[in-house]
C-alpha cells in the first residue's frame, strides 16, 4: 500500500516545540518517532490536542534509555504494551511501539505484539483520521488511508475493514458515536452497517471502558447525533436500553408526543444553558445533560391510555430516578453522580404545581432545600424540558419559572436558603427535652425543620417553646416525667 507522505505546509503554528525536540532525540539515537492519531488529527483541525501521543520503531527499554536525563519525570505502568509515559514541563506524553495487535474475539485485551513498521501500526488504529503521523522531526505526513480526505469530508472510516476493526476491539463502534458527538462527522454506510451487524460484540467489553466513551459521548458539542447512532445501530440497546425505550409506538390518535425525539431536544437545551467557567454550571456537564437525557425514562413503565382519550405517566419521575440509579451502578458510576442525575430526574416535575397553582413561601423554601447543590442544574432542567411548539403554553411555563427563580431570589435575600437548618441544633434539644442521643431526638430535629420551612426562621424562645409544645403530645414525654417523678419522691 502506497503512502501519502508528504510535508506538511507550515505546520509549525501548531507543533510545540517539545514535539521536535523529543523527535530529534530518537534521530539521534538511530530510531524513528511519530507523532500520531488525534493531535495530528487536531492540527489539520485547528486545536490544540490535550494529548501528545506517539509511536516509534523503539522498544520501550529502548524508549526509557532515550529519554532519561531529558524527562522531568517518568512511568512505565504501560511498559507490558509497550507504552511509556513522562513528563516534561506542563506535557504529559505517551511513547508507544509499533504495533501490530492480534486480538482474541472472545477477550477484551488485545494480545500485544510488537511492530517494525509506521504503516502496519497506523492500519491498526480505529479510524482513517486517527491513522495518520507526522514524522519527526521532518514534519513528514504520512496518510495511508485517506484519513486527511475523509477528515475533510466529515466521515468517519476504518483503515481496513469495520468487520475487521470492530471484532479487534468492539469499544470503536462506541468510539464511532463519540466521534459523531465531538466532532460533528457521520459515519460511512459500511460503518454504520458493521455497528448494526456486530452491535452484540459490545457485550464482551467492560463496564468501565463503555462508561468512559458514554461521558466522552455526552459531553461533546453534538451529543444529540452521538446517542441517536447509538440507537439506530442497536448499540444502545446493550449499553443504554432505557433511551431507545423511549420510541413509545405512536397510537392512531398521535394522543402524545415522541419521548425519544423530546428527550434529545431537552438534552440540546440543556447544553445551550450551561455557563462559563465562572459561572454556575460550567460546560460541558455530564450531570445535567445525562440527567436532560435520561429524565422520561420512567414513562414506558408508567404510560396508561385514560377513558377520556389522553395518556398519563403518572409517577413516571420517581420510577426514572430508580431505573437511571440501576443503569448507572450497572455502568459502574461513581455514587456521588448516580445521586446528583438520580435526583434530578426525580425533581424534574416538581415545578408543575407551581406552574399551576403557585406555592407557599414553604413550598419555595422546600423546592430549594430538596434541591440542594443541584439547584442550578435543576433550574437548566426544568426550563429545558419546555418542549412544546404552543408558544403561548411555552410562554406562559417560562414565565412561571421566571417567577419562581424571583420569588427564590427574594427568600435567598431574607435567609440562607442553601444551607436551611432547624432553629434549634441537637444539642439544644437534648438539653431542652432533658433526653439522651436517640430516635427521639432525630424527631424532634425533623419536627423543628418542617416548623422552619413552613414559617421561616423565629428566635430561640419561640423555637424552644414549639419544641416544647410537640414534645408535650410525644408518648415518650410522660415516661420521661414519671421517672422524674419517681425520683424526686425516692
Amino acid at each position: 500500500m502506497a503512502t501519502d507522505e508528504t510535508a506538511v505546509q507550515d505546520p509549525q503554528f501548531a507543533v510545540d516545540p517539545v514535539v521536535l525536540e523529543v523527535g530529534q532525540r530518537f534521530v539521534d539515537a538511530g530510531f524513528e518517532l511519530s507523532l500520531v492519531g488525534g493531535p495530528v488529527r487536531d492540527i489539520f483541525l485547528g486545536r490544540t490536542s490535550p494529548d501528545l501521543d506517539f509511536t516509534t520503531s523503539a522498544g520501550p527499554d529502548q524508549t526509557l534509555a532515550v529519554i532519561k536525563g531529558w524527562a522531568d519525570a517518568h512511568w512505565d505502568i504501560g511498559r507490558e504494551y509497550g507504552t511509556i509515559g513522562l513528563r516534561k514541563g506542563r506535557h504529559q506524553i505517551e511513547i508507544t511501539t509499533y504495533r501490530a495487535d492480534a486480538y482474541d474475539p472472545e477477550s477484551r485485551k488485545p494480545a500485544v505484539a510488537f511492530g517494525k513498521d509506521l504503516v502496519a501500526d497506523l492500519e491498526r488504529r480505529d479510524f482513517s483520521m486517527n491513522a495518520m503521523a507526522l514524522r519527526l522531526p521532518s514534519l513528514e505526513l504520512v496518510d495511508p488511508f485517506g484519513g486527511l480526505t475523509d477528515l475533510h469530508a466529515g466521515i468517519l472510516r476504518t483503515p481496513g475493514t469495520p468487520e475487521l476493526s470492530f471484532s479487534d476491539d468492539p469499544l470503536r463502534m462506541m468510539r464511532a458515536a463519540r466521534f459523531a458527538s465531538q466532532l460533528g462527522v457521520g459515519v460511512a454506510p459500511e460503518v454504520r452497517a458493521a455497528m448494526t451487524d456486530m452491535a452484540e460484540r459490545i457485550e464482551i467489553i467492560s463496564a468501565e471502558r463503555v462508561r468512559d466513551e458514554l461521558v466522552k459521548l455526552i459531553k461533546g458539542a453534538a451529543p444529540r447525533a452521538g446517542i441517536d447512532l447509538l440507537v439506530e445501530t442497536g448499540l444502545a440497546d446493550r449499553v443504554l436500553p432505557e433511551v431507545p425505550a423511549l420510541r413509545l409506538e405512536a397510537d392512531e390518535h398521535h394522543r402524545h408526543k415522541d419521548v425519544y425525539q423530546h428527550s434529545l431536544q431537552v438534552l440540546e437545551q440543556a447544553a445551550s444553558l450551561e455557563t462559563g467557567p465562572e459561572g454556575p454550571v460550567p460546560g460541558p456537564d455530564f450531570v445535567l445533560r445525562f440527567a436532560a437525557l435520561m429524565h422520561d425514562v420512567g414513562k414506558p413503565a408508567t404510560r396508561r391510555f385514560e377513558p377520556g382519550g389522553g395518556v398519563s405517566f403518572r409517577h413516571h419521575d420517581a420510577v426514572g430516578a430508580k431505573l437511571v440509579k440501576k443503569r448507572m451502578k450497572a455502568l459502574r458510576f461513581d455514587n456521588d453522580t448516580i445521586k446528583a442525575v438520580a435526583r434530578l430526574v426525580e425533581l424534574h416535575m416538581r415545578f408543575y404545581g407551581y406552574g399551576d397553582a403557585g406555592w407557599t413561601d414553604s413550598a419555595v423554601r422546600r423546592y430549594v432545600t430538596d434541591a440542594g447543590p443541584l439547584l442550578e442544574r435543576l433550574h437548566r432542567l426544568t426550563r429545558s424540558d419546555v418542549t412544546t411548539r404552543n408558544q403561548r403554553k411555552a410562554d406562559r411555563l417560562s414565565f412561571a419559572y421566571d417567577d419562581l427563580e424571583h420569588r427564590i431570589a427574594e427568600l435567598a435575600s431574607q435567609e440562607e436558603l442553601a444551607a436551611i437548618r432547624p432553629d434549634l441544633d441537637g444539642e439544644q434539644i437534648m438539653a431542652i427535652l432533658g433526653v439522651r442521643p436517640g430516635p427521639v431526638v432525630g424527631r424532634a430535629y425533623k419536627f423543628l425543620l418542617n416548623e422552619r420551612m413552613d414559617n421561616g426562621p423565629v428566635s430561640e424562645d419561640e423555637a424552644r417553646e414549639r419544641l416544647l409544645e410537640w414534645w408535650a403530645a410525644q408518648p415518650e414525654s410522660a415516661v420521661c416525667t414519671d421517672r422524674t417523678d419517681e425520683s424526686e419522691n425516692a
